[in-house]
């Protein structure tokens, strides 16, 4: 008898099915993760039980290797129950991308025993690096750490510099979340269940190999010896880029689920005479205009997505100007989002903001996430203006 391993497009029906279908529990358990400012244990169990965690895990660990499309439709679905998770989610996975980008002695020490680990991750290099034989001792802290209070290792930016102290390249240490602490310091408005702590590193030794050389990195240079794995060639900034914008067309479409459901029970606009708003003109093109321009923002999701995916397909490194426009697509999309969410607020009226009404929550964290510094919508016209005007100088090395 012989056995077929499933392919990639099966994989990635299973894992879409998979994340749908939690859609209500995360639902369910939204609450509970923003009051306890962490992901409820339930969703954590779920999600890897589902093989969630593992989508950019290599296939050689046990894990899914699936295309950039399917992780963004996954996280949006997801982030119709719970933006926290969603967020969590895309953190985790992406961290776990970029481990796939490491030598594969880090692959090992990361996934050797375990193919659930999970990585969190924050790239700015905020901490001071000591070079010794074999490394680097590192001292510092690294705030908005998602998912760290779930996570077995963690990512984390740092100067590499010489025996003399002098910097010569950004780097990325991995560090397993043993050698860290965890300052609770994540006190926000929206996304509160992300755990987006502190992480405190002090005098850290950090061995060669599980360095990555961001500098290297940026221009599509990774230190891999597995290159032939079509995910682990995707450019660098896209991907980190991007993956952050998924969670905001779900959650615009969680409002669409929540006024949608509103109207359906037959809700009238007060101080008119509309006893259902859904017969209102004004309700039907409000309701008209989100839904295009949720439908407008996935589409440009998409097609930056697609972008990405057939770029690694190809075997060659993402040119500048299309790296630039992924950048303007991401910002693009959390504006559309953001707008289409602001109508549904709109139809809902004031109660939009009752604290037992689930919209003010969507509104919260959409409106904290669509901001990580990253998505900035106006930062990121202008690198695209300059990549399409061929103005060499720009405002960020991370295109």
């Amino acid at each position: 008898m012989t056995t077929t391993t499933p392919g990639p497009q099966s994989v990635a029906a299973t894992l879409k099915k998979s994340a749908e279908g939690l859609v209500p529990l995360l639902r369910e358990n939204a609450g509970r993760t923003e009051a306890d400012r962490r992901i409820a244990e339930e969703n954590i169990a779920a999600l890897t039980e589902a093989g969630l965690f593992r989508m950019t895990v290599p296939r050689r660990f046990g894990g899914h290797e699936v295309d950039f499309r399917t992780f963004l439709e996954i996280t949006s679905e997801l982030s119709r129950g719970c933006g926290s998770t969603a967020w969590v989610a895309t953190l985790i996975n992406v961290c776990n991308w970029l481990v796939g980008l490491y030598p594969e002695q880090a692959q090992q020490e990361v996934w050797g025993d375990d193919p659930d680990a999970r990585v969190c991750g924050v790239v700015a290099p905020s901490a001071t690096s000591r070079a010794v034989e074999g490394g680097q001792v590192v001292t510092g802290r690294w705030g908005f750490a998602s998912g760290s209070l779930h996570s077995q290792w963690a990512s984390l930016g740092i100067p590499v510099v010489d025996a003399s102290g002098q910097q010569i390249d950004q780097g990325a240490a991995l560090i397993p979340m043993g050698d860290l602490t965890i300052e609770d310091t994540w006190y926000v408005a929206g996304m509160r269940g992300t755990g987006s702590n502190t992480l405190v590193a002090d005098e850290v030794f950090v061995p060669d190999h599980r360095i990555l050389s961001v500098t290297r990195a940026v221009q599509g240079t990774y230190p891999t010896e597995h290159t032939e794995e079509t995910l682990y060639r995707s450019a660098l900034v896209p991907v980190l880029a991007l993956v952050l914008a998924g969670p905001q067309v779900g959650l615009a479409q969680a409002g669409m689920d929540v006024v949608t459901a509103s109207l359906a029970k037959g809700k009238g606009i007060s101080y008119t005479f509309y006893e259902k708003s859904s017969e209102a003109p004004s309700t039907q093109i409000q309701m008209a205009d989100a839904a295009q321009l949720i439908d407008t923002a996935r589409l440009h999701l998409m097609r930056a997505a697609d972008d990405i995916d057939t770029w690694a397909a190809s075997g060659e490194y993402m040119p500048f100007e299309t790296r630039a426009r992924v950048r303007m697509d991401t910002g693009y999309v959390a504006r559309r989002s953001r707008e289409a969410l602001d109508l549904l607020l709109s139809v809902q009226g004031a109660g939009s903001f009752a604290e037992a009404n689930p919209l003010q929550r969507i509104w919260r964290d959409q409106e904290t996430g669509s901001r990580h510094a990253v998505i900035n919508p106006a930062i990121a016209g202008e690198l695209y203006g300059r990549a399409l005007l061929g103005i060499e100088e720009q405002v960020t090395p991370l295109i």
